[in-house]
């Protein structure tokens, strides 16, 4: 059986110059780290593939069994897993469980000799428990096709990296905020007709004293009510408070900021809006996103929240949306101003007919409520020409753009209207 002999090897160097803090402490965790995973029971493919990583500069850990492969995640999360359907005594959809269970976020990249329409719908699987999946790479596949596929993982491209806590290291949300390690980032969202800027969404990250800069997306689906509520008040006003940054650097925009719906409900809305919101007259709103199954539930309420933010400039967004097809025609009823096609949908849109069914359908219901139709999570050129084909408004997704701190989010964008940049081709 293979081992993990490779996962020695020398992390990659930074260039020199580079302030970034060492990867070892911003990307990695554990005693026996690793940028990719390879699991698969031939060994000619895994090696393969594994050797392919290396000449990029990766440091990889190869399996042949899924049993391994798990249990090595117990020592860090890689940044991207080549994951074979068919295994030795197990298959991908158990990794995928496994993922999934360990709110796994880094990129799943399937590979399998069998026919694509299996391996759509594994990839579907993955994109139902939460992951975040490539589009499949079909066997045989060439050395340029491993490069793509790590593309998309951005390794060098930012000043820091976001990955997921390990549940070990991962310290409350609670005292997160006390200590103030949480920030608020920026992703550019973008005119899919225009390629101009059309807003950008906060992201919420969290700045470990000693383990570097991480993504709570794990952290906040066990969070408690105190604390979601805690968490939304707390970026309300840190969106309302960035906006002056971006006015004087002359930006105006404007952002989104996730917020638990029913976190909104035992907010002071009004008192915190009347205390914090800009009062210049450039100020173009803020954006709320809100989940769909959240909205749902309480329709009533919805409505009574989001026509009490209008007063503010405020509006609603749904979130995630294209997971509960019956709420259609009951969305009618609640004032919002944007529809986001839920990532695991946009995934893969121009090749997977029922995913491109599902972008329609919501691009279609939105232009009928007369709303921006935003694609979340775009991250190949093919879905994106597929999405501009049907209509959809927005995009955002590390096609596009990744996620910032403020002031790089801002250098970006002043560099960019410097030289009339397009953000994509």
């Amino acid at each position: 059986m293979l081992k993990a002999q490779n996962s020695q090897l020398p992390l990659p160097s930074h260039r020199q110059g580079d302030q970034r803090a060492p990867a070892a402490t911003v990307r990695r965790l554990g005693s026996d780290p690793a940028d990719a995973f390879v699991i698969d029971d031939e060994p000619g493919i895994c090696t393969f593939v594994s050797m392919t990583l290396e000449s990029l500069g990766l440091v990889v850990r190869s399996f042949h069994t899924a049993e391994e492969a798990v249990a090595a995640l117990e020592y860090g999360q890689p940044e991207i897993v080549f994951l074979d359907i068919a295994l030795e005594g197990s298959d991908a959809v158990d990794v995928i469980r496994s993922l999934g269970e360990t709110r796994y976020a880094g990129i799943v990249q399937l590979m399998s000799g069998s026919k694509s329409v299996l391996l759509d719908d594994v990839h579907r699987i993955g994109a139902l428990h939460g992951l975040n999946m490539s589009p499949p790479l079909a066997k045989p596949f060439r050395k340029d096709a491993i490069q793509q596929a790590v593309a998309g993982m951005s390794v060098g491209d930012l000043p820091e990296i976001a990955i997921s806590l390990a549940p070990a290291l991962a310290p409350g949300l609670d005292e997160a905020l006390a200590n103030g390690w949480l920030e608020l980032w920026y992703q550019p969202k973008i005119d899919l007709r225009t390629k101009a800027l059309a807003g950008a969404e906060g992201v919420i990250r969290y700045r470990h004293p000693m383990h570097g800069v991480h993504a709570i997306d794990s952290l906040l689906l066990h969070a408690g009510a105190e604390t979601r509520t805690a968490l939304t008040e707390h970026f309300l006003v840190t969106a309302l408070r960035d906006w002056g940054d971006l006015d004087r650097a002359g930006i105006h925009l404007r952002t989104a900021v996730n917020a638990s719906f029913d976190a909104l409900a035992n907010v002071d809305l009004t008192a915190l809006v009347r205390q914090y919101r800009p009062k210049r007259e450039q100020w173009s709103g803020l954006i709320l996103e809100v989940s769909e199954h959240e909205v749902i539930e309480d329709l009533n309420l919805a409505h009574e929240i989001a026509t009490q933010l209008r007063i503010y400039d405020i509006s609603l967004a749904i979130n995630n949306f294209g997971s509960g097809f019956s709420s259609f025609e009951r969305l009618r009823e609640l004032p919002f101003d944007e529809l986001k096609l839920n990532a695991g949908f946009v995934a893969g849109c121009a090749e997977d007919e029922r995913n491109a069914s599902i972008c329609r359908a919501a691009i279609d219901l939105a232009h009928r409520f007369q709303i921006v139709a935003v694609a979340d999570g775009l991250d190949s050129v093919s879905d994106l020409r597929a999405l501009q084909g049907m209509g959809c408004d927005v995009g955002q997704g590390p096609l596009l753009a990744e996620p910032l701190p403020k002031s790089q989010f801002m250098a970006e964008l002043c560099g960019r209207a410097r030289t009339n940049q397009a953000w994509f081709a």
